[in-house]
């Protein structure tokens, strides 16, 4: 197996111990980061969206900002 899958398949299992029952979110989060993507996460609260991103920001030492589209943010 390659070293490539190995990290991936070692990076997904960790963010599912940390993430528990999101492994959909953590499948879809991985695919836009080897995608070099963008992804709006959506959901009801507490489905652990914030958690998810920033535990994927520690693992790979990247950086983590957060826009919440409250109102004032919106078009009129």
């Amino acid at each position: 197996m390659s070293n490539a899958l190995q990290n991936f398949q070692q990076l997904q299992s960790s963010l599912n111990q940390i993430i528990l029952g999101q492994e959909r979110l953590v499948e879809r989060l991985l695919i836009v980061l080897l995608a070099d993507g963008h992804l709006l996460v959506e959901g009801a609260p507490g489905l652990a969206k914030t958690r998810a991103i920033k535990a994927l920001g520690n693992k790979i030492e990247g950086d983590f900002q957060r826009i919440q589209f409250t109102p004032d943010l919106l078009p009129a």
